[in-house]
């Protein structure tokens, strides 16, 4: 796996959103977002429009691939890396979108996002809409409550009794994906299917896949 690319900035498209870094005398062209777009030292032109200096950079990649094809991933800090994982881990999020959230928020921006369940603001971004927003909101608000070092709203306080296997989880997960806008009755049928006995977070993904289909 391609883990960092350190070269010089050969060139860069800020309408179509990515950079070629040369390694080597080899060029890579990375997808990146206009956070990194933005970060990334900008190669120096003649009249002529030839390249008269380069600046090195070091970005981590990703690389993805799919049926279709191979595409790499830029990142001008790690952190920014991180937050692509875990958004691309999300229900129904692709790299695209994930580049799309990551091009409107920096990572601390979009956890604090998270964290205070603004699914309105990071439905703003390109290629997201409402739904995926609750999506982002509702997979990566725990994960991101760990990340702060703050205890979930979901996990039990300490000396309350434990809700029954089935029942607390399906009530929870119900109304989760109620929030997403879906009908009792289509969640009902996605939950059919489903290991009530795996973790909160896993059934809603389940039901969340079977509903997407």
């Amino acid at each position: 796996m391609i883990y960092t690319l350190y070269g010089k900035v050969f060139e860069v498209d800020v309408l179509g959103g990515y950079a070629v870094i040369e390694c080597g005398g080899v060029g890579y062209k990375i997808t990146v977002s206009a956070n990194t777009l933005t970060s990334l030292p900008m190669p120096e032109f003649d009249a002529a429009g030839n390249v008269t200096a380069e600046k090195n950079v070091r970005v981590y990649t990703h690389l993805a691939v799919r049926e279709d094809g191979v595409e790499l991933f830029g990142f001008y800090t790690k952190e920014e890396l991180d937050a692509f994982k875990l958004l691309i881990n999300v229900s129904g999020v692709g790299p695209k979108v994930a580049l799309g959230v990551l091009s409107l928020f920096t990572p601390d921006k979009l956890y604090a996002a998270v964290a205070a369940e603004d699914a309105k603001a990071i439905s703003r971004a390109q290629g997201v809409g409402a739904k995926t927003a609750a999506r982002i909101v509702l997979e990566l608000h725990d994960k991101v409550a760990k990340m702060a070092g703050v205890v979930p709203s979901s996990a039990a306080a300490p000396g309350t009794k434990a809700r029954p296997v089935g029942g607390g989880k399906l009530a929870d997960a119900t109304d989760a994906l109620a929030v997403l806008g879906y009908s009792r009755s289509e969640i009902a049928a996605a939950m059919k299917n489903v290991n009530m006995e795996d973790p909160l977070e896993d059934i809603i993904k389940s039901a969340l896949a079977a509903l997407m289909r």
